[in-house]
């Protein structure tokens, strides 16, 4: 915004509000508990106020839940007033820094208010009994909406092994989360890899682990089978008969000299595909050459390829661990030509080259219109989380070119996903503190150009001081997940295994797999 914008805004609001920036002057406080009139000092105005979440200056959806803050300004009384070009303003005033916005209100204010901006002003009494007006700040409603539903991992920092690890599912116009699978259901078991078919949920896939077996489960219209063999990054194709995923051997290792002192790397990884249609497992050479090592699948939209990260191995299976050339691993983004109908692949080409970026090139996600790719870079290997380099990009696939996002902080920003509509992203972030993952939201517009991001919103604006777990693998879905998490724990338990003839897998390592620590299960 420029200089002679946030004037504008300024006058504007206290023109709403109060007096003249500058100018210590006499108003009455609407909402004041004993009707007085007070003095009200405005000379805070000269700066913007202190909050948490950072909730100033972003496009939001038009049906996201309040934005509740806290505001981190000394004072014995808060006041905020929220005013749009529209309707009537929404006033709050109370003793706690807290400010819990009433549902009613807030969707009134974003519906009347959609495709416009909202301005809203903070006032601090301190113990003199004098008002202090902060420089007001402008948020802009979106014309788009968010899909509604957002699925996610939620575990702990230390989850090396199977502990504390759920899938779980958040209303976005609300602040309800639901669990949709949870491992200690089963043992403590570890619950990984949940895909949504053209974002609905009616048809997913679930991977777990446990000691009742490895496999995944497979949800077609409630109804819930069990495919004897473990899916990693899983992606549905736009028909609804082919599941493409992942089939790795990743293992974790430490750093005694840096500052992010866990790493991980896929020793050796693999595509394959499940035909839903006739319930068979398949790879071919094109996503499963022995040379290579290959990740992190996703289909087009119109479902004619099927893009990757793909890298060459530079270790033999001999070679002890970590090897020595692990950092000098990087992936280019390629794609193959696929036909649903004939079950055949084309021949693979690379997209994008490491060589050409100095990166290696992750998670690959086609937008829903086919234009962009939405993917992040970090130096080397495919875990970005663990590296404070890793930044979000979008691919031109008409130009060829690609930008670094402006949604990106100092720290590591990996996994993502976009809405059905393509004009939201959500990803996840160590900001700002470079431990924990939070999920951010973003507006994207026609053009790719990213929007201020703004942490996932709680009921209670200070939940996440002392919320000591990660999220990981957002996946937006248009409706919640309608099967019963019981019913999806006695499928685990006790239902029949869709037997399928194994695919060639990576090479195993010792230890067993139940004592060896996954990266999935990892932050």
């Amino acid at each position: 915004m420029t200089t002679r914008m946030r004037q504008a805004v300024v006058l504007l609001a206290v023109g709403v509000i109060g007096p003249a920036a500058g100018v210590v002057g006499w108003m009455q406080l609407g909402g004041a508990e004993d009707g007085q009139t007070r003095t009200a000092s405005v000379d805070a105005a000269l700066r913007l106020p202190r909050i948490y979440p950072d909730y100033r200056d972003l496009v939001i959806p038009p049906n996201i839940a309040p934005l509740n803050f806290r505001i981190d300004e000394p004072g014995q009384r808060f006041r905020v007033r929220m005013k749009g070009r529209q309707g009537s303003p929404v006033e709050l005033t109370g003793r706690s820094p807290k400010i819990e916005i009433p549902i009613k209100a807030w969707r009134r204010l974003l519906f009347e208010n959609r495709g416009h901006e909202f301005v809203t002003q903070i006032s601090v009494r301190d113990a003199t009994g004098q008002w202090h007006d902060y420089q007001p700040f402008v948020n802009r409603v979106a014309e788009e909406q968010i899909d509604r539903y957002l699925a996610y991992r939620r575990l702990r920092p230390d989850s090396l092994y199977y502990r504390d690890i759920g899938v779980y599912q958040r209303d976005l116009q609300t602040y309800d989360e639901r669990v949709v699978l949870h491992g200690r259901w089963f043992r403590e078991g570890c619950v990984n890899c949940h895909s949504f078919w053209n974002g609905t949920t009616d048809q997913m896939t679930l991977g777990f682990r446990s000691d009742y077996g490895d496999a995944t489960l497979l949800i077609q219209k409630g109804q819930v089978s069990v495919v004897g063999t473990r899916f990693g990054h899983t992606t549905w194709h736009p028909s609804g008969r082919v599941v493409a995923f992942s089939q790795f051997d990743i293992r974790l290792f430490y750093h005694t000299a840096r500052s992010q002192t866990r790493d991980a790397m896929e020793f050796d990884s693999l595509l394959g595909y499940f035909r839903v249609d006739t319930k068979s497992l398949h790879t071919a050479p094109q996503i499963a050459d022995k040379a290579q090592l290959e990740t992190h699948p996703y289909w087009s939209p119109d479902g004619k390829y099927l893009y990757f990260a793909s890298a060459r191995m530079l270790w033999n299976h001999k070679t002890a661990f970590p090897p020595k050339r692990f950092d000098e691993v990087r992936y280019d983004m390629k794609r193959v030509p696929y036909d649903v109908d004939t079950d055949t692949w084309g021949e693979v080409e690379t997209v994008l080259s490491s060589e050409d970026t100095g990166k290696s090139i992750l998670t690959p996600r086609v937008s829903p219109d086919g234009r962009f790719v939405l993917f992040c870079m970090c130096n080397y290997g495919c875990f970005a989380l663990y590296q404070p380099e890793s930044d979000l990009y979008l691919l031109d696939l008409k130009s060829g070119q690609y930008k670094r996002l402006d949604c990106n902080s100092e720290f590591a920003e990996s996994w993502h996903a976009w809405s059905r509509n393509g004009r939201w992203i959500v990803f996840s972030s160590k900001r700002p503190t470079g431990v924990f993952t939070r999920l951010f939201l973003c507006h994207i517009d026609a053009d790719g150009n990213t929007s201020k991001p703004f942490l996932l919103p709680q009921r209670d604006p200070s939940f996440y001081d002392d919320f000591l777990y990660m999220y990981n693998v957002p996946e937006f879905a248009t409706a919640p997940v309608q099967i019963s998490p019981r019913k999806l724990v006695q499928a685990v338990r006790s239902a029949p295994r869709i037997e399928v003839d194994a695919i060639t897998s990576p090479t195993p390592s010792a230890p067993s797999e139940r004592q060896r620590p996954y990266a999935p299960d990892f932050d």
